[in-house]
């Protein structure tokens, strides 16, 4: 069940109180599709189609087409991501694989500290353990300097799951294809899918979702 997945990655009491805290304070499981997509409208991060091999949620990310300056905007939109992805996982998986593609992507779209920060804290604060594995795809030379300073934010084990992955690398798409079929994969990913983010239908699925998730939660949507 969804609050079973949140609950399995909390190692002590402490922790699950904290978390227990968050959400009443927080409530994430109000924030529904309308209130969040003005941030989604380039398909900056949105949950895949698809799944990996195991059959977890795959989310992507495409930083390049940020689309907002709003600090609480952009963590709303991903703290909503996260819970849909969690929602979404099989019985028995707890984990998720991100899909970011850098392709375009310049300084000039590079997220600002502060939210980069505080983002990192609701990821590894309040959905720890998360990720399986997660796939930097074509970041340009420009991203090394400013993955050093977002690594700092990173715990040790979210670091040794990310993995960088050039188009014009055979090995390196190897890596991703182990996890993911390129039969499935988005050509824009060097798989053979021709599916592109479409918006419209994005907000069906969200809606269905949120229908869900509202009568998990009781809430209201």
């Amino acid at each position: 069940m969804f609050s079973r997945k949140h609950a399995s990655h909390f190692n002590s009491d402490d922790a699950e109180q904290r978390q227990a805290k968050w959400r009443e304070a927080s409530r994430p499981e109000d924030i529904c599709w309308p209130d969040v997509s003005v941030e989604a409208e380039m398909g900056k991060m949105y949950r895949a189609t698809f799944t990996d091999k195991e059959g977890r949620t795959v989310v992507i990310m495409r930083p390049a087409k940020q689309n907002t300056s709003s600090h609480e905007g952009q963590l709303r939109h991903l703290i909503y991501t996260m819970e849909n992805a969690v929602l979404s996982l099989p019985q028995g998986l707890d984990k998720m694989v991100w899909l970011v593609d850098y392709t375009g992507w310049t300084l000039a779209n590079a997220t600002p500290i502060k939210t980069a920060r505080d983002s990192t804290n609701i990821l590894q604060n309040h959905y720890p353990e998360r990720l399986s594995v997660a796939f930097l795809f074509n970041p340009p030379k420009v991203f090394e300097s400013f993955f050093k300073v977002i690594k700092v934010f990173l715990d040790s084990k979210s670091i040794q799951k990310v993995n960088f992955v050039y188009k014009d690398n055979e090995e390196s798409l190897k890596t991703m294809y182990k996890h993911i079929d390129p039969e499935i994969l988005p050509a824009e990913f060097g798989g053979k899918n021709n599916v592109v983010y479409n918006q419209e239908e994005y907000t069906k699925l969200m809606t269905k979702d949120d229908m869900k998730t509202a009568s998990f939660w009781a809430a209201d949507c």
